[in-house]
């Protein structure tokens, strides 16, 4: 008798947890980063040229994760880089005949990682700023920037 009370509560024990998991699921996705696709990051031409997107300015100081590509690093051991939409085979600042596009983002990472390939698609997740700024140790001026960032292959 004591061996059935052990496996029925077990039972409930795992159905309780079944039945919790959406709600587990969902209070995780509330503290996610939120997506942002590069087709996001500008909304309309306005008075001063091409304006930030209503979600750019909503997101600003909060996590977002970004999918694109590395553009070829200035140096190995850099702790940022720029995240493009397309896949870019040259440094952009090597070659003053390469398109630089507009939609980039610079992404400062939290700890040094080790670069990946051009043509590899990576997650960035960091937090959001956006603005003309100048990093005061390269003379790289940006609009938008992921801080405290780290990514992964996707």
């Amino acid at each position: 008798m004591e061996k059935l009370f052990s496996l029925d509560l077990r039972r409930r024990s795992m159905l309780g947890l079944a039945a919790a998991a959406p709600l587990l699921v969902t209070a995780r996705s509330a503290f996610a980063a939120s997506d942002l696709g590069f087709n996001e990051l500008y909304g309309k031409f306005g008075v001063l040229g091409l304006e930030f997107s209503d979600k750019v300015k909503k997101l600003a100081g909060r996590e977002v994760a970004v999918r694109g590509f590395m553009a070829p690093p200035l140096k190995a051991e850099a702790q940022f880089f720029v995240l493009t939409e397309v896949p870019m085979s040259l440094c952009p600042f090597c070659s003053s005949d390469a398109d630089w596009p507009d939609n980039i983002i610079v992404v400062y990472l939290s700890e040094k990682q080790t670069f990946t390939q051009p043509s590899q698609t990576i997650e960035v997740r960091g937090r959001l700023e956006f603005g003309s700024w100048t990093d005061p140790e390269t003379g790289f001026v940006s609009l938008l920037r992921l801080r405290q960032a780290e990514y992964a292959t996707v």
